[in-house]
């Protein structure tokens, strides 16, 4: 169930087998069902979820009930609501299955165990939290100097997988915009 995981892991530190069994005794496994949560607004999160198959989404809600979807996990990626998960606060953020879904969870406390007894486990986090960084960076620089069509190509051409397994009414609210817009820029798109 962890091939993935330590695949991903192994590519940017390579780890012994020994090291590997050492992580393994931290990790544990969920599977949840399309439409079931991970997290819901207003509960605490407590893990952070590597998705081995499957996808999921991170999303708020505001005051009329409309979804603003601020992030998309497939293979390979991870999903959590970092703020909520670091201070223990409420989260802000809902977390659901896309499809049927295969994670494997980190809590906080195995986070904090592993930096403490395995330097590599450190270093991997520390790579993790540097590529959000800049993924976030870019993203907040799109959305503010980039035109509806320019960011929706971007996904397209960074992100085949997403535009190909998320509905297109998602990948609207991801790309800030009304499903009726991004119909019309696509539509545009195909035009030329």
């Amino acid at each position: 169930m962890y091939d993935l995981f330590f695949h991903h892991f192994n590519k940017k530190i390579p780890l012994t087998d020994e090291e590997q069994e050492l992580i393994k005794g931290y990790l544990t496994v969920k599977k949840i069902r399309k439409r079931q949560y991970l997290l819901q607004e207003g509960d605490v999160c407590k893990a952070s979820a590597f998705v081995e198959n499957g996808a999921l989404r991170a999303y708020t809600l505001d005051e009329n009930g409309t979804e603003h979807i601020v992030q998309f996990a497939l293979e390979g990626w991870f999903i959590s609501d970092m703020y909520s998960m670091l201070t223990s606060e409420p989260a802000t953020y809902n977390i659901d299955a896309l499809e049927d879904s295969n994670l494997v969870l980190l809590s906080r406390s195995a986070v904090e165990e592993l930096q403490k007894i395995c330097p590599k486990f450190q270093a991997f986090q520390l790579q993790l939290i540097t590529s959000a960084y800049i993924a976030l960076q870019r993203r907040i620089t799109s959305s503010i100097s980039l035109s509806l069509e320019e960011r929706y190509q971007n996904l397209v051409t960074i992100y085949p997988d997403i535009v190909r397994r998320v509905p297109q009414h998602m990948i609207a609210s991801y790309l800030g915009s009304k499903p009726e817009t991004l119909s019309r820029v696509r539509k545009k798109m195909v035009g030329r």
